[in-house]
This record gives structure tokens, C-alpha cells and sequence, in this order.
């Protein structure tokens, strides 16, 4: 298989979506990165190293004024990241059948996608970040999130690397508009959750309500919670390995 190709799709507003595809046979998988992440990183690297080995097809991009992605990010909230999706999935739909491994904001956009999309067959969602906005802005202290609501923009936390990159109160509306019609339109999908116990980022609790939820709603739906040691990266070589298992299961 060759080296990834470059690729660009354009957005509503005319801003491109840059990414990276090699094109295989029998499977395709699409890598989503979470929030404030390039889309080149040691999964998407050890993803497409086993794609190549399979020759299966391969795919990664980056969000609308992230990365390399053109735009400039306060202009883009939740739904923005989600229309990149769906402009990603419409070129990779007529290839074959397609596993979204979604990291996690990723995650919870792969599980939406997952849901309009019948050439996903397969998803892996680790540390997924279901309704990751609404679920911060009740975490801070009520005189943050009030700053936050009337100012209308905040960053994710205090640390340095996130000053450059506020949010605006939009991303929580939106965040808890898509999550009251998470569970409106169940197709069934096979899914497995992998998530750190020790994740101090995106707290395991979120996945196993997510699974409570879901299989409340239909008892029989194909998913799968795997909550093991370890923070929200799952770095470690025992982490990539149990990842590579999971990758490469047959169904």
C-alpha cells in the first residue's frame, strides 16, 4: 500500500477540511481525534501501520480551524466538527465498509455518525466524551460557568497550552441539544468502549451511564464497555496492544 495521500474537502463556508487517505480492500477505518488534537498522533500512526498490513484503507483529517485545516477555530463549535465528519464519511462511503475508531470528543462524533451512516459497521470509541461541554460547564464553579455564559467565551481550563483556544457558550447549547436526541434513531452498530479508570479527564462514569442508557432503551443493542487501568491517553505499550486486538477483531 502506498503513503498516505493528502486530501481536501470544503466546508459550507468554503474553509477546506485537509486530511490523509490510503485506499484499501475489505475494511476502511476512519481515525476522529478528540477535542484540540492534530490528526496525526501515536493511534492514528499505529492505525494506519496496521491498515498497511492488512491492506485496508485509512483515513484521518483534521477540524475546520484546527491543524492543518483551514479556518480559525473560535469560529467553529460542535455542530461545525460534526458537519467535518459527515463531509469525510460522504467520500469514504463508496469504498468498503467503514470502522470509525473515535477519540474522545471523536468518540461521541463517531457514535452520532454512526447512527446516519449504514456503511459504518464498526465502532471503537475510546475514553469517549459524550456531551462533553454540558458535562464541563456543570463540573466548574457556578461564578465560572455564570463568566462563561455572559462573556460567551472561556477556555477549557487553565492550563497554558488551552489559553489560545476559548469556547463559546454555543458549544454548550449544542452540546445538550445533541445529547437530548442521542438515543431518538438506534441503529445497531457493533460497539466497543474502551476507557481508563483512572481518567481524571473525560471520568469513566460518563461511558458506563452512556451503556446504561442505551441499553435501557434497547437491551439487545451490540455494545460492548471494556473499563481497565489507566489514564485518558492509554499509552502505554499493554494499552496499544489491547487496542491493536480490538482493531484488528474480525466480526
Amino acid at each position: 500500500m502506498s503513503a498516505p495521500e493528502p486530501f481536501f474537502l470544503t466546508g459550507p463556508d468554503g474553509k477546506r477540511v485537509r486530511g490523509d487517505r490510503t485506499v484499501g480492500s475489505n475494511r476502511q477505518i476512519l481515525f476522529i481525534t478528540g477535542f484540540l488534537s492534530k490528526r496525526w498522533g501515536n493511534k492514528s500512526r499505529a492505525l494506519v501501520q496496521w491498515c498497511e498490513e492488512k491492506s485496508w484503507g485509512f483515513c484521518c483529517y483534521d477540524v475546520r480551524g484546527f491543524g492543518e485545516s483551514e479556518g480559525t477555530f473560535t469560529d467553529y463549535t460542535l455542530s461545525d466538527w460534526i458537519v467535518d465528519a459527515r463531509l469525510v464519511l460522504n467520500m469514504l462511503r463508496k469504498g468498503p465498509p467503514i470502522t470509525i475508531v473515535g477519540n474522545s470528543l471523536g468518540g461521541w462524533i463517531a457514535w452520532l455518525m454512526a447512527q446516519e451512516f449504514q456503511e459504518i459497521e464498526r465502532l471503537i470509541l475510546i475514553a469517549p466524551a459524550f456531551n462533553m461541554m454540558s458535562v464541563r460547564a456543570r463540573a466548574i464553579s457556578d461564578a465560572r460557568r455564570q463568566a462563561w455564559h455572559t462573556s460567551g467565551k472561556m477556555s477549557w481550563d487553565d492550563e497554558p497550552a488551552h489559553k489560545d483556544w476559548p469556547l463559546s457558550w454555543k458549544w454548550v447549547e449544542e452540546s445538550e441539544d445533541y445529547w437530548k436526541t442521542n438515543f431518538d434513531r438506534l441503529r445497531p452498530v457493533r460497539t466497543t468502549i474502551l476507557h481508563g479508570l483512572e481518567d481524571t479527564v473525560i471520568l469513566p462514569g460518563g461511558s458506563s451511564k452512556f451503556v446504561e442508557q442505551l441499553l435501557a432503551r434497547d437491551p439487545a443493542y451490540p455494545v460492548k464497555l471494556q473499563l481497565i487501568p489507566g489514564d485518558h491517553r492509554l499509552s502505554s505499550p499493554e494499552h496499544v496492544e489491547r487496542f491493536r486486538r480490538l482493531v484488528l477483531e474480525t466480526p
